[in-house]
């Protein structure tokens, strides 16, 4: 329940401007997940979610990018637990994971700014990594199945 709430807020902080816990609460609510300011709190902090300015000016919560810090744990913990096989064809690499948990898995593997991943797209069970050259595609699966051993 958890990675699947903490899933929900990445989706929810992608697509809408949310500045408060308060406004997030509201909105997990209004998807059915019956949730507190404190669970909410303590989600944040694990995602290591931060307030950013947004182009209306005001502040919003976002995710902590590379550059801004090192790679949460909590994304890493998430990984592990939500890929449940990696396959490869040409230069595109496919992931897939527990229902409802390839986006907080895929944010993951974004913050890691994997060499030769030249972009993703993540559904709700399945990632697809493409990579910049079909000769490079065994590094970055071996790069991710280490990430699930670890």
């Amino acid at each position: 329940m958890r990675i699947s709430r903490q899933n929900k807020i990445l989706d929810l902080i992608e697509k809408y401007e949310i500045e408060t816990q308060d406004k997030l609460v509201e909105l997990l609510r209004d998807v059915g997940y019956d949730v507190t300011q404190a669970t909410v709190s303590r989600d944040i902090k694990e995602l290591q979610l931060i307030k950013t300015l947004s182009s209306s000016g005001r502040y919003k919560y976002a995710v902590l990018s590379n550059q801004d810090g090192p790679v949460s744990e909590r994304f890493r913990d998430i990984y592990r637990k939500s890929i449940t096989s990696i396959a490869q064809s040409g230069n595109i690499v496919v992931l897939k994971a527990l229902s409802g948990c390839a986006n907080a898995a895929g944010e993951a593997l974004d913050s890691l700014g994997l060499t030769h991943v030249i972009g993703s797209v993540a559904g709700d069970n399945t990632i697809l990594l493409v990579v910049d050259d079909p000769a490079n595609v065994d590094e970055v699966v071996e790069r991710l199945q280490e990430m699930l051993e670890k």
